[in-house]
């Protein structure tokens, strides 16, 4: 593994850090090497949790690395099994991830922050899409995700105009999760990433395999699909151990010891 991801595991959580100074710019190969990262992460039993971060206080990830640009990389690449970041388009992940957003996220960076499941950021940070300035759409993830989550005429403001978003209005739109000062950013998600370790992690995996396989359904049709048995890790939860496991340990006045089967 390169020296500009940094990679930390304890006690089932995955802690993920690009460093790249000076602003964690994204290319092609840190790209495949991220889809490397987290499809070993959805195949290894011991990990339930990942966090992915940038290193330093100041910039969480700039994006797409500009200076790679000009020497011949482009979109139509093959950025790895994720696609761009290695989270972007990385279909069927079924274990969480928390973005650990340590200061401000721009462009492609911002597209990876809006991949992960949870959002942890610092009340420095700031978010926008320059790409319209610089002759580029924001296709990794920004025009595809950012309506969705924001009112329209929001979203569309800052992918035509390039106007910066501070965290408290991120997290007053309910963009991100969490707000804290910077410090605290990591400790955050780490808290955070510990409460999600201790769940059942099929009833998690489930969790994350039933919303993507409902997301674009009517409602009738995601009941449907959910009683027809077309998602096997829900299937498979609902036989386990760990399905037994919880009502005992709640009758019996103790925590539920989950191991995944």
């Amino acid at each position: 593994m390169s020296d500009q991801l940094r990679l930390e595991r304890h006690n089932g959580i995955l802690e993920i850090t690009l460093d790249r100074p000076k602003v964690n710019a994204i290319d092609r190969q840190i790209s495949v090497q991220l889809g490397e990262v987290f499809a070993d992460f959805e195949r290894d039993d011991e990990l339930r949790v990942a966090v992915i971060t940038g290193a330093g206080d100041r910039i969480f990830s700039a994006g797409w690395d500009l200076a790679a640009a000009t020497e011949g990389e482009h979109e139509r690449m093959d950025y790895g099994v994720g696609g761009f970041a290695g989270l972007t388009e990385h279909w069927g992940l079924t274990k969480p991830i928390i973005a650990a957003v340590n200061g401000s996220a721009v462009g492609g960076g911002v597209e990876l922050m809006l991949a992960a499941d949870l959002i942890v950021a610092s009340e420095a940070a700031e978010f926008w899409f320059p790409e319209t300035m610089i002759g580029n759409l924001a296709d990794a993830g920004g025009l595809q995700r950012l309506p969705r989550r924001l009112p329209y005429n929001v979203a569309m403001e800052m992918l035509l105009t390039g106007r910066h978003m501070s965290a408290t209005e991120a997290r007053r739109w309910g963009l991100i999760n969490w707000v804290v000062e910077p410090t605290e950013v990591r400790s955050k998600a780490r808290e955070v990433a510990e409460q999600l370790a201790k769940a059942a992690p099929l009833s998690v995996r489930a969790l994350k395999e039933v919303l993507q396989g409902i997301e674009a359904l009517p409602l009738r049709e995601a009941f449907e699909a959910v009683r027809a048995g077309r998602f096997p890790i829900y299937e498979q939860m609902l036989t386990s151990e760990d399905h037994a496991e919880g009502p005992l340990a709640f009758i019996e006045k103790r925590p539920p010891v989950f191991k995944g089967r």
